[in-house]
């Protein structure tokens, strides 16, 4: 029985080691994105002294602040209106903050997760500056979970408290973020969402418009990239999907293209036909109950993965140069 178990763990140790990815040395990369505890400094504020409080966060937070007020809370313009709309604010949110601090006391393995993660978007894109802060803050929950800003990767702490959080399952939440959404409202997914926003800025969307396939292929570019950057990831959280719905798309790859190809939908380009592969949500209606949301993407990614074996020395900068339209055509993707 020993023995037994001794070559199950050894196997499964073989396995891990070959599914590496060709991962990267990335050790000597030089990357510091300290964290900086916007969401403590603000929930500290003296309620009964707003203005002065908040002139003193502007010194620690120039740019982040304002940020934060007309951008995030909304606050107008007014002095006195600020101040009181961030007063109810700070009364409002405390149990959220509170709750916020019980599971985020310590963010060392996010900060090293984070930054793990921008050591590979350094390798593969030197020319890009890596931002240098990850600023955490307590924002509206209907609101931003993260945002790229001039000062920083911004993260809404209040849209990572667990998906069996009781706030998310209001009635009035579940109609802005649905059970589909809110299961990943989970701390592991404050990486991902990060490196998201860095792939956003390196590469903007400009696809909306686009024929279903190519739609397909952008995102496939994007999910791609996100496993070259964060490549000890789960493939599940990258995609948001599952692992059960995850391993039946594997499973049913070439039934859901024939199903693109049948209902001649590749050259779509109306909005109406194609939303339902393009956007998140809590399934395919065509695909049935187990079946992920947004399943374009993973087409364009197995699309992409098909190209790269073409040609393999393809690296990460070629390949967002590369128009849709080539790499669907020389991929010559046809799953069995």
């Amino acid at each position: 029985m020993k023995n037994s178990l001794l070559l199950l763990l050894v196997l499964i140790c073989l396995c891990s080691c070959g599914d590496n990815k060709n991962i990267p040395d990335v050790s000597n990369i030089k990357v510091k994105s300290d964290i900086q505890r916007f969401d403590k400094d603000f929930f500290s504020i003296d309620t009964n002294n707003i203005q002065p409080a908040l002139t003193e966060l502007q010194k620690k937070y120039p740019s982040f602040l304002n940020d934060f007020l007309y951008n995030i809370l909304a606050v107008p313009p007014q002095p006195d209106s600020a101040a009181q709309k961030v007063k109810m604010f700070l009364h409002d949110y405390k149990p959220i903050y509170d709750s916020s601090q019980l599971l985020f006391a310590n963010t060392d393995k996010m900060q090293k997760e984070i930054e793990r993660g921008l050591q590979f978007v350094q390798y593969y894109f030197p020319k890009y500056t890596i931002p240098e802060h990850v600023i955490t803050f307590i924002g509206p929950i209907e609101g931003y979970a993260n945002v790229l800003t001039s000062s920083g990767l911004a993260v809404g702490l209040q849209l990572y408290l667990g998906k069996d959080f009781e706030v998310y399952h209001s009635d009035y939440i579940e109609e802005v973020y649905p059970s589909y959404q809110s299961r990943r409202f989970e701390p592991q997914y404050v990486p991902v969402n990060c490196i998201k926003n860095v792939i956003d800025d390196i590469y903007p969307a400009t696809n909306a418009d686009m024929p279903l396939i190519y739609q397909m292929v952008e995102a496939g570019k994007r999910l791609y990239l996100l496993d070259k950057l964060l490549p000890e990831t789960m493939d599940s959280l990258k995609t948001g999907y599952t692992q059960v719905q995850l391993d039946g798309c594997y499973e049913n790859e070439a039934m859901i293209w024939n199903y693109f190809l049948q209902n001649n939908l590749l050259y779509s380009t109306d909005p109406a036909a194609t939303r339902d592969y393009m956007n998140d949500a809590p399934k395919t209606e065509i695909l049935g109950e187990g079946s992920p949301g947004f399943i374009g993407q993973f087409t364009g990614w197995q699309i992409i993965k098909k190209w790269l074996e073409i040609k393999p020395e393809t690296t990460p900068e070629q390949l967002l140069q590369t128009p849709a339209k080539q790499i669907f055509e020389e991929a010559k993707y046809k799953p069995k």
